[in-house]
């Protein structure tokens, strides 16, 4: 379609473009009452289609917005979402092969008689964000470290919940803040900010945010429970019987660290990795394959434990459980759904509504904390109405860019409120890209770990809060017919080596 074309088409007004999101938010509220945790395998891919056929048609009807537009949009939408099923798939290889093999339950072996209960919260927090920090990936930190603390939790009688929301909360720090990260390197990019400075100005807000993150890990870990000796006892005893418990296994994760560190993609990590652990289960658990394959068949039990799911007899129906896996299988209602949500999301962009939405948010813009307070509630929203964060990040930087530049702040503190929106409450929605992932990954319903991950939720928070203090915000100084939110102070008033030439703090 040309331009004319499209730009002849009317943008709609944001009452009227809100409808689909009620209609979709109406609908999810059904699902979940009806369906609970088992609103993935179905309820909610239909609540998204809806929420399309409902867009689409007040478009069509409407505002004569043409089908072709739809479907480009469609197309573009999911095609950049391409590689992120393939990614999904290789994690749902990972997380069968890195069990299966012995990987997982080695780890779990060795955890439950280290860590101690009251410091596992605090403990889980710490370890993810270092890993996360390293790699650049939330979700490989997940896939990987964190499923084997997961399981660790449960051995050690931590509910499920809290490990979920202390493993969220380290691994999405560690990837807010890592050079490596597709996330970090889209704010920066998108908003056209120096990636080390983007950094550097973001440690303002998330480094507090994580503090009181982990003060609340570790008090919550103090008024926890004491393990039983019996409880460690059925752990270890139940693994030990079922695999052989070998820190050789553990030459896999030190090789994907090394892959991690020498920056390979993260795809062909999650793939070589995977490869490895294939390997190692041939070697070390032969007869664990045999078990699921229902023969003396490797290779089926191999296959099957790359596509799921699968399941063994530890003689403990608790660990059975928890040492089950999907593998690829486990991933395709994931998949669905991702595509459910980017229709969802590209026909919001497509019929303008978007646009419009975001067009009455930017009108209330008055002062700092409201400019800031917008930008964090079109990221929040964006990542509700398209479902995927990359989207969300993007849309944002476009919609506040102008914005920013005629108020005069610097591309940092639009780069920083984008990640504190955007980057870290995808997590929290359950249609969103990474809450389904998340989810079905930990095998922890979103709206159950939602409460629990502290960092996530105190983020856009803080962000506010940082200005509504001011705390290092710049402003150039601007025309004098230019509209002036805030009052500035003195150049004598500057820090020193702070702002840059002609810049005045707020």
């Amino acid at each position: 379609m040309d331009k004319d074309t499209r730009d002849a088409t009317p943008i709609p007004h944001p009452l009227v473009a809100a409808i689909p999101v009620v209609v979709l938010i109406g609908f999810l509220a059904v699902v979940i009452v009806l369906f609970g945790s088992d609103s993935l395998n179905g309820g909610s891919q239909t609540a998204l289609l809806m929420g399309v056929a409902v867009c689409v048609c007040i478009s069509m009807g409407i505002y004569r917005v043409p089908w072709r537009r739809f479907e480009e949009q469609m197309k573009q939408t999911i095609g950049n979402v391409s590689i992120t099923l393939i990614i999904l798939l290789c994690v749902g290889m990972l997380s069968g092969s890195w069990m299966i093999s012995g990987i997982v339950p080695t780890l779990i072996y060795y955890g439950v008689q280290v860590m101690s209960p009251q410091f596992f919260l605090v403990s889980s927090a710490v370890i993810c964000a270092l890993v996360s920090l390293l790699s650049g990936s939330s979700w490989t930190t997940i896939a990987t470290i964190g499923v084997a603390l997961l399981g660790i939790g449960n051995a050690l009688g931590v509910a499920e919940a809290w490990t979920a929301g202390a493993i969220i909360s380290g691994a999405y720090f560690g990837d807010k803040l890592s050079p490596l990260s597709d996330t970090t390197l889209l704010a920066s990019s998108s908003t056209g900010t120096d990636l080390f400075e983007h950094i550097r100005y973001m440690m303002l807000t998330t480094m507090p945010t994580f503090l009181i993150s982990l003060v609340i890990f570790f008090v919550a870990g103090l008024h926890g429970g004491e393990v039983t000796e019996l409880q460690v006892a059925q752990y270890t005893g139940g693994l030990a019987g079922k695999f052989n418990i070998s820190l050789w296994t553990l030459l896999v994760p030190l090789l994907t660290g090394v892959l991690i560190a020498r920056r390979v993609p993260s795809l062909i990590v999650l793939f070589l990795s995977s490869l490895m652990a294939g390997m190692v289960a041939l070697l070390l658990q032969p007869h664990v394959l045999c078990e699921i394959a229902g023969s003396d068949s490797l290779a089926r039990g191999l296959a099957m434990t790359y596509y799921g799911p699968t399941a063994v007899d530890t003689g403990y129906a608790e660990l059975n459980e928890l040492i089950s896996t999907g593998g690829m299988a486990g991933m395709l209602n994931t998949i669905w759904l991702i595509l459910c949500a980017m229709c969802f999301g590209a026909s919001m962009v497509a019929s303008g509504m978007i646009e419009s939405l975001t067009r009455a948010i930017v009108r209330w813009v008055r002062s700092r904390v409201t400019l800031v307070s917008s930008t964090v509630g079109t990221g929040i929203f964006l990542n509700l109405s398209t479902g995927d964060q990359f989207i969300s990040i993007v849309l944002t930087a476009d919609i506040y860019k102008e914005v920013y530049r005629d108020q005069g702040y610097e591309t940092r503190l639009l780069s920083r409120t984008c990640e504190d929106a955007a980057t870290v409450t995808s997590v929290l929605i359950p249609w969103n890209t990474c809450g389904m992932t998340q989810a079905t990954v930990l095998g922890v319903p979103t709206l159950t770990y939602l409460p629990y991950c502290f960092f996530n939720l105190l983020s856009p928070l803080m962000s506010i809060v940082m200005a509504a203090i001011g705390w290092r915000i710049y402003r150039r100084s601007l025309p004098t017919d230019a509209p002036q939110p805030d009052a500035t102070l003195s150049d004598a008033q500057l820090p020193e080596g702070d702002g840059g030439s002609g810049g005045h703090v707020e």
